[in-house]
């Protein structure tokens, strides 16, 4: 009988975990904070990249003191490839990457930088070029061989697949290839990622295509897309109780540098993508770009609100007469607080600390200013230009 009972028992044991639904891992201790890096695309889009521009830019990343203040990843984005061989290995451009992406990976990888690469779920990448649909397991391989340490995927020429899915099959043939992969989900917010990708992949895009340009919102087939740094940041309100350590929305890549953007935009733009913990992707020729675009990108104390280890994103708290506030909350009990101007005229400010439930006491950093403003015992006065932020960071 006392068998018999531990038999059932037993038995009891395999059918309640069985019923328990088994999540394939992701490489957990992967992205613990935004990924900060390079994207070829803003810039070079599929025309401009070749291997001596990845080369030089690595070249530049370090010299430039960006990887100093924490850019880590080279990305190739789209049209690298062009072909798969008899196999059904992809093949990349021979003429623009003549020695290979093992070789370009190596060369990065030899820079003390990480190595990415773009693929797309459907049939055809955006470009047209060959995509990873239906060889998702060899590409996996095919990365892990060449030593890839961040795979963005797109989300063009699907047609009727299922993106959770679709992305699932990806982050199961990474993680069988055995080779730890930041994994970048890039359907663009459309069949909202931030509900199911935290199981899937380390970011997903909460928005369609960054724009270099200020103000513009795509209506697509007749939702909001993005477009612009305005309209990307506008589809970010509401979910930052979706991103974290390992899991973080993304309003795509950093505009900061191409010449669309005002140098005060500029700030504001890196800002506001740092109150939001966003990733941090530099999408400019980083080998040419001036003083003032090297002085945003590599500011320590803003990157630092983004990179804060307690993997708060920020929210948007007020909304009135064109004056936007952002609270983020920082490891250790201090708080950052961005005040942003969105309208086109100077607005004076008289901010009180109580109506937003910051208690009284903290001293005040103005951390673009890089000096100490008082403390939250009074109210904030002052003003603020068009399209500027004031960037403060409160400490107890």
């Amino acid at each position: 009988m006392r068998q018999l009972c531990i038999y059932a028992a037993m038995l009891t044991c395999i059918a309640f975990f069985a019923a328990i639904p088994v999540r394939a891992q992701k490489f957990a201790d992967l992205a613990a904070t935004p990924p900060m890096g390079w994207n070829s695309w803003n810039k070079f889009a599929c025309d401009g990249i070749n291997e001596t521009v990845i080369r030089e830019t690595a070249d530049a990343l370090v010299a430039s003191g960006m990887q100093a203040a924490g850019y880590r990843y080279i990305v190739i984005d789209d049209c690298w490839q062009v072909s798969r061989d008899s196999a059904g290995n992809i093949v990349a451009d021979a003429v623009k990457f003549p020695h290979g992406i093992k070789a370009l990976a190596d060369y990065v990888h030899s820079k003390g930088l990480k190595f990415g690469i773009y693929t797309c779920a459907g049939s055809k990448t955006c470009a047209g070029r060959p995509a990873s649909r239906g060889y998702e397991f060899q590409d996996a391989r095919q990365y892990a061989a060449w030593g890839v340490d961040y795979l963005k995927e797109d989300w063009c020429n699907t047609s009727t697949q299922d993106a959770k899915e679709s992305y699932i099959l990806m982050r199961d043939a990474l993680y069988k290839a055995g080779r730890p992969i930041v994994f970048s989900l890039c359907e663009w917010g459309s069949h909202k990622p931030w509900h199911w990708a935290a199981e899937v992949g380390h970011l997903w895009r909460t928005c369609g295509d960054i724009g270099n340009v200020w103000n513009f919102m795509d209506a697509g087939d007749g939702n909001a897309w993005g477009g612009s740094v305005l309209g990307n940041l506008d589809l970010q309100n509401g979910l930052e109780q979706y991103a974290g350590p390992g899991h973080w929305n993304d309003p795509d890549m950093l505009e900061i540098g191409n010449g669309g953007l005002t140098p005060e935009e500029e700030r504001s733009h890196f800002t506001l993508w740092c109150m939001l913990a966003a990733p941090l992707m530099a999408g400019n020729d980083i080998r040419n770009m001036s003083a003032a675009t090297r002085d945003v990108l590599t500011n320590r104390e803003v990157v630092a609100i983004d990179q804060d280890p307690l993997g708060h994103q920020g929210y948007r708290v007020s909304f009135r007469d064109e004056i936007e506030v952002f609270v983020k909350p920082l490891q250790g009990g201090d708080t950052a607080v961005c005040l942003f101007n969105r309208g086109d005229q100077v607005k004076k400010l008289d901010f009180s600390w109580k109506d937003y439930k910051i208690g009284e006491g903290a001293s005040i950093r103005n951390v673009w200013k890089g000096v100490a403003e008082g403390t939250t015992s009074a109210p904030y006065r002052g003003t603020i230009g068009r399209h500027e932020v004031i960037l403060l960071r409160m400490h107890r």
